[in-house]
C-alpha cells in the first residue's frame, strides 16, 4: 500500500547541483536575489568539486553545503538536496550553477503555477550568451521523431523531425509541453514526491526527459513560463575535450536507457537491438569529433 501523499508548506527552496562550479556559482547566487521577493533557502548538492567555490559560497547566508563526496550525477545529487529540505518546503527550485536569474524569474514562476494548479514543472525562457532563446520546452521524444532528429539534425538542422521535436514553430508563449529542460525548474514538491523524483539510472541527460514523461503520466503538466527568463551561461567544466567525451557517450547511452524502458517486452527485443547499435556507432563518431 501506498503511503500517504505528504503536505508541505508554501516555503521556497533552491537546489543546485555543483561540480568545481568555478566563478559561475558566484554570478548565480548573485543574480538569485532578484530573481524572488520571498525568503529562501539554497542548497548545493555537491558531487566532489575540487575547486573550493561551494565552499566559499556557503559562507553566504541562508546557502547550505550537502557534500556528497563523489559524482553520482545529476538527477542523484538534485534528489539529495531536495531530500535535505524539510515539509515546511512545498516549491523547489532545480537549477544549474551556471545560470544568471532573471528580475523577478523565479516569482513569474510562482505565479504561473497558481495559473495552472495541476503543474507539477514549470520551466522559463532560457537564453544563451548570445541571445539565442534555447528550445527548453519540447514534445517528449518517440521512434520517429527520435530517429528523423538523430540521423538528420547535424546536416540538415532546418529538418522537420528536429523542428517537430523542438516545438521550433511554436508561438513562445505559455503552454504546457512534453518536457522542460532540467538545467532551470520549478517543482511542486508533492509532484516530485510523487513520482520519487528523478530517476538515479540517468547520470547526465534525459533524467529531465523522463521526469517530464513521468509526471505527464501521473496527470501533472510541464508548463513553459517564457514570462520568466534566464541566461544559461554553460559551464566552463565541460568544455575540456575529455569531458566532453564522456559526457557525449553519456547522452546516447541516457536516449537508449529512455527509448528502451518505453518498449519493453519480447515484441520490441528486435528494435531494441538495432536502437543500441545505431546509438552506440552514432556516439562514436560524435566522440570521435569532439577529440580530434
Amino acid at each position: 500500500m501506498d503511503p500517504a501523499p505528504r503536505d508541505y508548506g508554501d516555503e521556497l527552496a533552491v537546489v543546485t547541483v555543483t561540480y568545481s562550479p568555478g566563478e559561475t556559482l558566484d554570478t548565480f547566487l548573485d543574480s538569485l536575489k532578484g530573481a524572488t521577493d520571498r525568503p529562501l533557502r539554497v542548497v548545493l548538492a555537491d558531487n566532489g568539486s575540487v575547486d573550493g567555490a561551494p565552499e566559499r559560497a556557503a559562507e553566504r547566508a541562508g546557502v547550505d553545503l550537502l557534500r556528497i563526496g563523489e559524482n553520482v550525477g545529476y538527477g542523484t545529487a538534485a534528489n539529495r538536496g531536495v531530500a535535505e529540505l524539510g515539509p515546511e518546503v512545498g516549491w523547489v527550485v532545480v537549477a544549474n550553477p551556471d545560470l544568471v536569474w532573471g528580475e523577478g524569474s523565479i516569482d513569474a514562476l510562482l505565479a504561473a503555477a497558481r495559473r495552472w494548479p495541476r503543474a507539477g514543472a514549470l520551466g522559463p525562457l532560457i537564453r544563451q550568451p548570445d541571445g539565442f532563446i534555447y528550445p527548453s520546452a519540447r514534445l517528449l521524444p518517440s521512434l520517429g521523431r527520435g530517429a528523423g532528429h538523430a540521423v538528420a539534425s547535424r546536416v540538415w538542422p532546418g529538418n522537420p523531425w528536429t523542428r517537430q521535436y523542438r516545438q521550433s514553430d511554436e508561438t513562445i508563449t505559455e503552454r504546457p509541453a512534453g518536457w522542460l529542460s532540467g538545467s532551470c525548474l520549478l517543482l511542486r514538491r508533492a509532484a516530485f514526491d510523487s513520482v520519487d523524483g528523478f530517476d538515479p539510472r540517468y547520470f547526465m541527460y534525459f533524467e529531465d526527459v523522463d521526469l517530464g514523461d513521468r509526471l505527464q503520466r501521473s496527470g501533472w503538466l510541464n508548463i513553459y513560463v517564457p514570462g520568466a527568463e534566464v541566461v544559461h551561461t554553460g559551464g566552463h567544466s565541460t568544455t575540456r575535450a575529455d569531458v566532453s567525451a564522456r559526457m557525449l557517450a553519456e547522452h546516447h547511452r541516457s536516449a537508449y536507457r529512455y527509448l528502451a524502458d518505453r518498449h519493453r517486452g519480447a515484441r520490441w527485443a528486435p528494435l531494441r537491438a538495432m536502437l543500441g547499435l545505431a546509438l552506440r556507432v552514432r556516439a562514436a563518431v560524435a566522440v570521435r569529433r569532439a577529440t580530434r
